[in-house]
């Protein structure tokens, strides 16, 4: 599992009403959602985003309200994964619940700027900023959270096993 793309970068602190703003949690719609991610905080993040692109952020990546469409908004606006110094627990929790790779690697956090390439590979955990020419060690997950991923989330995940 890998993932690669350009990277949007933000502070601390990034909590789930900036990462989707309350006022548009009446849908439950993931493309409605992520029509409006970041909004608040990064006007044309919407417009600009890619399939594949990551975010990279610095500490408590997530934290606030502990709604699930947080994570999955991220997801459907086409982020492959975040990166952050540290995230809020219920966060990282919802984001593997909804299939959303999360790593947290405070070097990669601190060298990497917006813009940059980057790419993953979640088997190893080394990320490798490819406009630098620099790599980074975050933990890779363990298997069950890989399986969790790759599964597209936990439901999907559960209902394969049955």
């Amino acid at each position: 599992m890998n993932a690669q793309g350009k990277v949007f970068k933000y502070g601390d602190n990034v909590d789930t009403d900036v990462i989707i703003p309350a006022r548009y949690l009446n849908s439950s719609d993931p493309k409605d959602l992520a029509a409006h991610c970041m909004e608040d905080i990064d006007a044309d993040f919407v417009k600009n985003v890619k399939a594949g692109d990551i975010i990279v952020a610095d500490k408590n990546f997530g934290c606030g309200s502990s709604r699930e469409h947080a994570p999955i908004s991220i997801k459907t606006a086409g982020i492959s994964c975040v990166i952050a110094k540290s995230f809020a627990r219920i966060f990282y929790r919802n984001s593997i619940n909804t299939g959303l790779p999360i790593l947290e690697c405070e070097d990669a956090a601190d060298d990497i700027s917006a813009k940059d390439e980057i790419s993953v590979n979640f088997d190893t955990g080394v990320i490798t900023n490819i406009t630098k020419n620099k790599t980074y060690q975050a933990l890779p997950f363990p298997d069950f959270i890989k399986e969790i991923i790759a599964a597209d989330g936990l439901i999907n995940q559960v209902k394969t096993a049955f």
